[in-house]
Formats: C-alpha cells, sequence, structure tokens
C-alpha cells in the first residue's frame, strides 16, 4: 500500500497544481476499450496508468483492493488463485475495472447484480481540488453513485473495493434456439426469473435465427460430457460455435465450458467484430486463416487497429438498452436501417435514480423495483462517406429516444448539449460537480461528445489521417500500430487459459 498512497499522493498533488491555477485538464489511464477518438495530451493531463495492480485478495471478507487500470484478465487471475470471482466480470479481458466503476459495465450476469459498479463496495477517489476521499454507500454516497457512470468527470479513481464470490470449475451452458425475434425476448424474460441461473445472454443471427444462452456454476459434470474450451487458436470463435449447434436443433444443447474460458468467451473476435477485418481486407475467413492470424483476433490489438486504422469513424460500435416492450420494435429498424447481423442481447438489472447510466422509471408491481432493461449490441459497418454515418447515427439516436431507451456512453455519442440533458438529470449533476469541485474536470457531455466538424477539420488538416481514409492504408496502418503496440504478448501469456487450477479438466 505505500506504493499506491505514494502514487495517489503525487497525483493529488498535480490536481491541486491545477486547481490552484484554474485551469482545466483531463485524466490519462493508458489505454482504451472505447470506440470514441482520443487524444493523449501530454500538457494539462494527471497520468494515472501506474495504478494497474491487485493489492488484497481478503478470503474471509470475500473482497479485492484494485488500482483502477487492473484489466479483467489480471483481476481474474489474481482472484482465481483464492477460489474467487467477481460477480460481473466484464467479457474484454482489456476492460479495467476503474473503467467498469466510471463507465458501463453489463455482462450476462447482470440480470442478477446488476452494472458492475453494483459490485462495488468503496471507491478512493481523488477530488477535483486535490483532496483525497473515500465513496461508498455510507460515506460521501451520493459521489459513490454519482461517479459510477460519470465517465470520470466527477473526479479521478484511486481504488477500488470490489465483493467477491465463490468459483466453481466450469459454467454448465445451455444454448436455447429460437425461431423469432418475439421469441427470443420473450424467453430472455422468462430466463431471468429463474434463481438458479448465474449468466443469461443471447445472439440474434437473423430474423428466424436466435439462441438465448444460461449458465450455471458447477464443480461437477457428467462423466460423458465434454469439455469446450475457446482461448485457444485452434479452438471454435465462441458466436461461430454457438451458431453452428443450433443451426439445425431446436432442442436445448448444454456443454461445460471452464469458468474463466466463459467469462472471456468473446475475446477472440471480439464478439463478432473481428470478422469485420477479414471482410474488410476481402480475405479469407475460414477455420485456417482465424488460426494463422489469431494474435491479431484478440479484443486488445482489434482495438488498437480500430483506433489506429480510423475505421472506427465509419464502424457502428453500439449498446443500446431499451424497456424489454420496446426490444421487437428497435431490433425491426436496426435490421431495416443497419442491415447488420448478429445482434447481442443482454438482460440488466437497473441502478437506482438519478444515474448516468441507462435506465427507464418504469416499476414493478410493488411500485418501487425498476423493471429490467433490453441492451442490444449493435457492432458492424456503416456509411463509409462521413455525413452519411452521422446522419445515420443521428437517427438511431432519435429512434432510441422515440422507443425511451438509451445508448451507453463508451460510443459514438452526437447529441447536442440541450438533448444530453434531456435524458440525464443535470441539476444533480452540476450540484455533484459543485460540491465535490470537480467543474475543472470536462463534464460528462464534453467527454462523450462527437464533434463531426471537428473530425472533418482533423482529417483535412493532416495528410496521415486523409490518407487512412483510403483501403487499404488505414488498415495496414492499423496492422502496424497494433503489432507496435506488442499487446499480443498479454494474450499469449495470459494465465487464465492455463489447464491448471481451477479450469482443469477432470
Amino acid at each position: 500500500m505505500q506504493n499506491h498512497r505514494h502514487v495517489v499522493q503525487e497525483i493529488a498533488a498535480s490536481v491541486q497544481h491545477y486547481f490552484k491555477r484554474r485551469e482545466p485538464f483531463r485524466i490519462y489511464h493508458g489505454s482504451t476499450n472505447s470506440t470514441r477518438q482520443t487524444t493523449h495530451w501530454r500538457e494539462n493531463t494527471v497520468n494515472i496508468s501506474p495504478l494497474s495492480r491487485v493489492l488484497e485478495v481478503d478470503t474471509n471478507a470475500r473482497t479485492a483492493l484494485v488500482e483502477p487500470n487492473v484489466p479483467m484478465d489480471r483481476l481474474v487471475e489474481s482472484t482465481l488463485k483464492h477460489g474467487l470471482i467477481p460477480p460481473v466480470v466484464m467479457e474484454f479481458p482489456g476492460i479495467t475495472a476503474g473503467g467498469g466503476f466510471a463507465g458501463t459495465g453489463g455482462e450476462s450476469s447482470s440480470f442478477k447484480y446488476g452494472y458492475f459498479n453494483e459490485t462495488v463496495n468503496s471507491a478512493e477517489m481523488v477530488l477535483g481540488n486535490g483532496d483525497i476521499i473515500t465513496a461508498s454507500n455510507k460515506e460521501n454516497s451520493d459521489l459513490f453513485y454519482g461517479a459510477s457512470g460519470a465517465v470520470g468527470s466527477l473526479g479521478i479513481t484511486t481504488l477500488l473495493e470490489i465483493q467477491l464470490m465463490q468459483a466453481k470449475k466450469y459454467v454448465k451452458v445451455t444454448y436455447h434456439s429460437t425461431r423469432s425475434i418475439p421469441e427470443a425476448i420473450a424467453r430472455i424474460r422468462e430466463e431471468i426469473q429463474n434463481p438458479e441461473l448465474d449468466y443469461v445472454d443471447g445472439i440474434l443471427f437473423s430474423k428466424n435465427h436466435g439462441v438465448v444462452i444460461t449458465g450455471c456454476l458447477t464443480d461437477d459434470i457428467p462423466d460423458s460430457a465434454q469439455v469446450q474450451r475457446f482461448s485457444g487458436a485452434d479452438d471454435p470463435w465462441y458466436y461461430l460455435h454457438v451458431k453452428e449447434k443450433t443451426l439445425r436443433s431446436l432442442q436445448p444443447i448444454v456443454e461445460y465450458v471452464p469458468l474463466s474460458e466463459y467469462l472471456f468467451r468473446y475475446d477472440r473476435g471480439g464478439f463478432w467484430v473481428g470478422a469485420s477485418a477479414f471482410e474488410y481486407f476481402k480475405f479469407p475467413f475460414n477455420h485456417f486463416t482465424r488460426w494463422f492470424l489469431d494474435d491479431f483476433l484478440h479484443t486488445r490489438m482489434l482495438y488498437r487497429a480500430l483506433h489506429a486504422s480510423e475505421q472506427s469513424r465509419n464502424y457502428i460500435v453500439q449498446d443500446l438498452a431499451l424497456p424489454f416492450s420496446a426490444g421487437e420494435k428497435f431490433i425491426d429498424y436496426t435490421v431495416d436501417s443497419f442491415g447488420i447481423w448478429p445482434l447481442w442481447l443482454c438482460p440488466l438489472r437497473q441502478s437506482r435514480l438519478p444515474t448516468l447510466h441507462p435506465h427507464v422509471s418504469e416499476t414493478e408491481v410493488d411500485g418501487q423495483t425498476l423493471k429490467p432493461m433490453l441492451n442490444v449490441g449493435l457492432w458492424g459497418f456503416g456509411p463509409a462517406q462521413h455525413d452519411k454515418f452521422v446522419a445515420k447515427n443521428r437517427e438511431l439516436e432519435r429512434k432510441l429516444r422515440e422507443l425511451r431507451g438509451m445508448k451507453w456512453l463508451y460510443a459514438h455519442t452526437y447529441y447536442d448539449e440541450d438533448e444530453f440533458w434531456e435524458l440525464f438529470d443535470r441539476r444533480w449533476y452540476d450540484g455533484l460537480r459543485r460540491k465535490y469541485k470537480a467543474e475543472s474536470l470536462p463534464s460528462v457531455w464534453h467527454k462523450v461528445k462527437v464533434d463531426p466538424n471537428a473530425q472533418k477539420q482533423a482529417i483535412e488538416g493532416s495528410w496521415g489521417l486523409w490518407a487512412r481514409q483510403f483501403w487499404p492504408l488505414g488498415g495496414l496502418w492499423g496492422i502496424w500500430k497494433a503489432i507496435e503496440s506488442g499487446e499480443y504478448l498479454i494474450a499469449r501469456n495470459s494465465t487464465w487459459k492455463t489447464r491448471d487450477g481451477l479450469n482443469k479438466s477432470r
């Protein structure tokens, strides 16, 4: 903890310096899983990238003290050594604990536990004036709940105490085939009522082929069962495996997946976004090419290449949460307007209001419990022409508002400031900004908004950005920068993929 305190004191001193000079500043984390274009400015930047360690795992209290830049794979590796896991684990290994707390982290266990921040007991934070405080549901509770989802606009998170639960060796996964969009949505609503389930999500491959996927933690598997893995270069990509398994069967299909393999099952291929790289380069997409190029097809490398290539400027990566009652209408709209398949479905337990997470003010019959929402993951190529891409995103935002849905703020957000604050409680948020001296930090809207005019000017003012618009220069540059990062070594050396310990088959 001594090293941690030293780093935090340095961060606090830097923040205090900018506060006294009344200068705005930005926070540098060192990595991102956002698709918004970002720039690391060396001036007026507070660097928190050294905060990247798991400091303690308390097996008695079932908690972990975790610095904000600890990615999910390192967190899981640390806790599995003690037979424990976080209740909510973001499915991309490189997403950090701090990102999950300050952003929106909803995964297949979120129908049960809520967003990732709901599993956080407390947060150490550096305020906008350099003060160091602790926020929890008992201490500075308004900041504790407000900072989750505020993308770092209310202060700098420097340490989290995260809840843990008992791990088991496997997840018993059941694939339930559906043959229509309404059937898939209804099946998810049914499954999340089952208290025995630990995980629920779904994939829509087409209008007449969907799969609702349920999971139960278990230590025991039948003698005749095969153990299915997804992390090795020769293993199938998860979504392709599910598609093949369920294409011609209406009966539930059961298989057993080692726990960490389940948690990070979508890493290879980035759900199915990695298939777009093959489409972009007009390269054959088959088992051999996926095996041969495996180093490039894990999420860290895919994100690195996506940003460097500038292809994120015309690639739709959106998570969109709606009332269950609006799910079918919204999916019909995305099919007609974008033609993107597959779609990811994930049920979400809502956070308390007010919040900067997606939310809808619908309650159950008790008049108090907020109804769950259905998240739709929409990921694929948009219009290549910049103005048309922006127009399509604006259309998507209008349709979402019409159906009382909300987008996650990690992605392209085109709302003007007035539109944005029609979705959230500005008085509550601004009150927190004033109370906790956060007004020298960029506001949540300033952090998430996309300025199309600024994007165009940046391209026109840089021959490098201009050149990357043309095929295949952008893609080749993205590959080079991904290789240069060396992040393929992280996937190669990850110990969560080991065949020993909790992940050892019988």
